[in-house]
């Protein structure tokens, strides 16, 4: 009878729950019709004609009664001036009305006031469609008004069926009101997850930078020590050749671990990330990732004086990395694309290869936890993801992020809630 237009603040954000289906399909539509002519039989019918009816056309209009009275779903008919012809004893379960008192009456007594100028242009011009009948609210839920005052949501069908004098409108309804809560807190509870696996991005990238440091700072001091020990051990050592020889040996060992320890504490928080920004750290996570697996990187980055906050430039940097990851692992790829560049209002990752393509590598009974945690994190940021692919064609991800909310502090943060939801569609 109405439509709500309401919206969550959960909407941001790619994932909504499963929309409200429509229960009311041909069968309901053969009784709407049914029960329509059925109305408008009894309507001209008197006594004289009625005496003249077939014994077996009586028995198909009890029959038809019995179908109407002991239906699950409410069924209403109203007249031309949407007055109330019939009340089944659904609908006087549904409304918490009898059909004494809604018979007669005007049927927007059974729609909330705001939603009753519309409902009755709908009506109308339904009723010069000329179409038999319809799926009432499409996508969005409509709402229903009990003699107690109380709302409830549900979802319909109408039909109309006219003749000599003029047309009845027949509706049939249930009330979805479980089923909307149902969704609403399977909502409320994937936006939950959504929090906690946001949050928890947030705390590893908080520990990667502690252990880097740690290692940078300390270990990397003590390693430095360590050498310097060394070196005056081997300058004490004198003409001994072989003490001498074992203390080189020594500190080449040294040298690869502070080598290796810089590696990994890179790996874990680059610290140009945070001390020169996204940009060159991506030109060096390239560069670097060209020497180690032989794979060229071309890289368009035309954002090199967009100013990002450290939560986007760490999101970005992630997914940059974890799909150069899967690079590495999956595409036997001779060659990668990087561009980020600024499109109006938006900033535009894509980062492609011309390897085998996602049907070949990709094993049908594994989950790419990989493009999770990108498709995790460009939510995050209310960016979104689209990937191309194809045997043969290699494998392309694009990112799409608004670009205000890669300069936001807190990206993460839970947003102020909307009072108003929008409909389930």
């Amino acid at each position: 009878m109405s439509a709500s237009r309401r919206n969550t603040a959960s909407q941001r954000g790619a994932g909504r729950p499963p929309r409200v289906t429509g229960v009311v399909g041909m069968a309901g539509a053969l009784l709407l019709t049914a029960s329509a002519a059925f109305l408008a039989f009894r309507r001209k019918s008197t006594k004289a004609a009625k005496a003249a009816v077939p014994a077996s056309t009586r028995l198909d209009e009890a029959r038809l009664l019995g179908i109407i009275r002991s239906s699950m779903e409410a069924i209403i008919t109203i007249d031309e001036n949407q007055r109330i012809v019939m009340f089944n004893p659904m609908a006087e379960r549904l409304f918490d009305c009898p059909a004494a008192d809604a018979l007669g009456t005007a049927l927007s007594r059974f729609v909330p006031e705001r939603f009753r100028a519309g409902h009755e242009a709908h009506v109308r011009q339904f009723g010069v469609t000329g179409v038999s009948d319809r799926q009432m609210g499409g996508r969005r839920i409509l709402y229903g008004l009990r003699a107690t005052g109380s709302e409830f949501p549900f979802e319909a069908s109408i039909s109309q069926f006219g003749d000599e004098n003029g047309k009845l409108y027949t509706v049939m309804l249930r009330d979805i009101s479980a089923q909307v809560d149902a969704e609403r807190s399977l909502q409320r509870s994937h936006e939950e997850l959504r929090e906690l696996s946001a949050n928890l991005l947030n705390i590893r990238e908080e520990e990667k930078s502690r252990i880097a440091r740690e290692l940078h700072d300390d270990l990397g001091q003590q390693l430095t020590a360590l050498k310097m020990d060394i070196s005056s051990l081997e300058l004490d050592a004198g003409t001994n050749a072989e003490a001498r020889a074992q203390l080189r040996g020594m500190q080449r060992l040294i040298d690869a671990t502070v080598a290796s320890m810089r590696r990994i504490a890179a790996d874990l928080r680059p610290v140009m990330l945070d001390d020169l920004g996204l940009v060159p750290a991506i030109d060096w996570l390239a560069i670097d990732f060209t020497n180690r697996y032989g794979i060229d990187v071309e890289r368009r980055i035309d954002a090199r004086h967009t100013i990002f906050s450290r939560d986007g430039a760490t999101a970005v940097f992630r997914i940059v990395q974890e799909a150069l990851t899967n690079v590495a692992r999956h595409a036997q790829a001779t060659r990668v694309d990087l561009a980020l560049y600024l499109e109006g209002d938006r900033c535009i990752l894509r980062i492609a290869d011309d390897g085998i393509g996602a049907h070949e590598r990709v094993d049908a009974g594994r989950k790419s936890f990989g493009l999770i945690g990108i498709r995790e994190r460009a939510h995050g940021l209310d960016g979104s993801v689209s990937i191309e692919s194809g045997i043969g064609r290699g494998f392309a991800v694009t990112v799409t992020f608004p670009l205000a909310t890669l300069q936001q502090d807190n990206p993460f943060s839970d947003n102020p809630e909307n009072t108003e939801e929008e409909p389930l569609q």
